[in-house]
């Protein structure tokens, strides 16, 4: 098969059924980093973790992703891109396969940090939109795909609680090595290759990354924003299961799968976000998102000892801060997907293993604090992240004047 030519030279638009299918791609394989978050206290309990370091768990997952991003991703500028795909869900199928038969601490933590790092595929398929689109509906394609990945996150979490209720939490990861695998087979059969021009080699493009972290002030600025809201995000989703098992709540796996269902309420913010970008209002917009994000975690202290009240509170934190954290994703990529075709991949690249960083950070972090100060503790320090970034959102501000 020949590679591709150029986009530039597309007689036609991607089919609707391959963005549906690169959509949905992208969404089965990043649930795969979040099906532990609302898992970690029988994962930890079962493998002998302690609560202190249950955190471990869904930092793991992100710092392999967070490498995956930084050394495996930029591969797509260099390598076919099918090929890169097929191997990374062939791992991710290993990891989710370790994670399904763990029976102790060392296997279980091995196998979620390879889950993180073979499952970077999804950043090499979001640019298949792009590449395979005509010029004027190149957007919308894409944000479709991102749609997918996005619903892939929101649904990981109460997915995984439903299936632990009924079959125990090894399940869910022995479902999705088969749902990976059955992946597999269709996009080996129906992904076209994806072969980029020869261009510089692997130290060259890794050296070139940096270079665009010291001269991208946009990059850092927005990377640095959503970082300190997906610490955030990250320490409620680890710690907040916890919470609403002990006794101030005693919800069973199911009723924190019901409760988790309520962050998919937060998927309404993308289009919202882009709508408000296409119009100039990204700057506003942004810190109306970091505002809700600081928000978010004040509203349970206002009811800190359980009850029906607290959990109502809880319930509108979970939407407000997944509300947030979608937005300004949303509008994040919109700034940093205009400084230039050529070198989005590695923006993109650089900008997603920054947040995750973050996001590994509010996950260990979470489950230590809970374990130290409880649901007031975390709720403190998650109200501190956002603050950060609505503090360096106002240097922006002051820069414009």
């Amino acid at each position: 098969m020949q590679a591709t030519p150029p986009d530039t030279t597309l007689q036609q638009d991607i089919p609707r059924w391959m963005v549906i299918l690169l959509a949905a791609a992208c969404g089965i394989i990043v649930a795969n980093l979040y099906y532990a978050q609302p898992l970690i206290g029988p994962i930890s309990r079962a493998t002998g973790i302690s609560p202190g370091a249950a955190g471990l768990i869904v930092t793991l997952t992100q710092v392999g992703y967070g490498l995956g991003l930084l050394f495996i991703v930029p591969m797509g500028d260099l390598f076919e891109n099918r090929k890169l795909v097929l191997i990374g869900l062939a791992a991710t199928c290993l990891g989710l396969a370790g994670a399904a038969l763990a029976q102790s601490a060392a296997q279980l933590l091995v196998s979620v940090l390879v889950i993180g790092l073979a499952s970077v595929g999804a950043q090499v398929l979001v640019p298949y939109a792009a590449h395979f689109s005509l010029p004027h509906t190149r957007g919308r394609a894409v944000g479709s795909v991102m749609s997918g990945l996005l619903l892939g996150i929101l649904l990981a979490r109460p997915l995984a609680s439903l299936v632990a209720d009924l079959f125990g939490w090894h399940a869910i990861f022995g479902l999705s090595a088969l749902l990976v695998a059955a992946l597999g087979v269709v996009l080996s059969r129906h992904l076209p290759q994806r072969r980029p021009p020869a261009g510089m080699h692997y130290g060259a493009l890794m050296g070139s990354m940096w270079v665009l972290v010291k001269t991208t002030p946009v990059l850092r600025r927005r990377a640095f924003y959503h970082a300190m809201l997906f610490a955030s995000f990250s320490m409620f989703w680890t710690a907040s299961p916890l919470w609403l098992a002990s006794p101030a709540f005693g919800l069973s796996q199911k009723g924190i799968a019901l409760f988790a269902f309520a962050g998919v309420i937060g998927v309404v913010a993308a289009p919202v976000a882009g709508r408000l970008a296409d119009r100039g209002w990204s700057r506003p917009a942004t810190g109306v998102a970091l505002l809700c994000g600081s928000l978010s975690f004040l509203l349970p202290l206002l009811a800190p000892g359980g009850g029906d009240v607290a959990l109502a509170l809880l319930l509108l934190a979970a939407i407000l801060l997944d509300f947030a954290v979608s937005a300004n994703l949303v509008l994040s990529q919109r700034a940093i997907y205009a400084l230039g075709g050529e070198i989005r991949s590695r923006l993109n690249g650089l900008f997603m293993a920054t947040f995750f960083a973050g996001g590994a950070a509010g996950s260990g972090l979470g489950g230590w604090i809970y374990a130290q100060a409880g649901w007031s503790g975390v709720a403190w320090l998650g109200f501190a992240f956002p603050c950060a970034a609505l503090l360096y959102y106002l240097t922006e501000l002051r820069g414009r004047r």
